[in-house]
């Protein structure tokens, strides 16, 4: 009995981390269908019909593209991977959104209009920026900490671009497109809420094990890996015109 514990213990983390890993190797492996979470197909042309205001099915698309924003959800992994707290989590995680609510609001409302491939290069570069600063690399290379509250909301103001850019790629009706935003917003939020609240149960799981520590150096690499793949397919998208994705 006093040995299939630490077995049991073990298998959990390997499943944990693995589980974690993917998330990061889909990248890796497979940049395109990792990146392809924009709105197409049926989505894109309800979007095209819609003529009025209709929230709810704009919530469904805003929890869609969200959960299926693997970018998104790197740079989120990669800010609670050493939170303890629920209260440490919270702050992150609502600083990250205010900043991506203002600029997805603002970019769609106000017609700001940037290049969805520097955008999204840069989203690329706050996945690497954040596994870069869970390995200690600021304090190691440059010898100086960056506020990371500071950062994650930065970062927040360019994800909610890169969610801008997505919408102002498509045929946007001027009747009821603030309530159409909105409703998108809250289903951004509610898909973010939904798909961290897997990533962070994985997460507490895992940290329980003696596995978590062996590897969650070797984890950031990956994270920060897949960061510097989004952020050469996109520079490579701006500079050669790959199709936006």
């Amino acid at each position: 009995m006093l040995k299939s514990t630490p077995r049991r213990a073990m298998g959990a983390g390997t499943w944990c981390y693995l589980a974690l890993a993917l998330l990061a190797l889909s990248l890796a492996s497979a940049i395109e269908p990792a990146l392809a979470h924009g709105i197409g197909g049926k989505d894109a042309a309800f979007v095209a019909a819609t003529k009025e205001a209709d929230i709810l099915p704009f919530m469904y698309l805003g929890a869609k593209h969200m959960f299926t924003g693997y970018d998104h959800l790197l740079f989120l992994l990669g800010v609670i991977f050493f939170l303890y707290r629920m209260r440490d989590i919270a702050i992150y995680v609502t600083l990250f959104s205010i900043g991506h609510s203002i600029t997805l609001l603002a970019g769609v409302l106000m017609e700001i209009n940037v290049s969805a491939y520097l955008i999204d290069a840069i989203i690329g570069l706050s996945v690497v920026y954040k596994a870069f600063d869970n390995l200690n690399g600021f304090k190691t290379v440059f010898g100086v900490q960056p506020n990371n509250k500071l950062a994650v909301a930065g970062f927040g103001l360019i994800h909610g671009f890169g969610l801008a850019t997505k919408l102002q790629a498509l045929n946007l009706n001027e009747n009821g497109l603030v309530t159409n935003m909105i409703g998108f917003n809250i289903g951004v939020e509610l898909g973010q809420i939904f798909a961290l609240s897997i990533i962070l149960a994985l997460m507490v799981l895992w940290r329980k094990t003696s596995s978590f520590n062996r590897l969650a150096a070797a984890t950031n690499v990956l994270i920060m890996t897949a960061g510097f793949m989004l952020m050469e397919y996109q520079l490579a998208g701006y500079f050669l015109g790959f199709p936006v994705i």
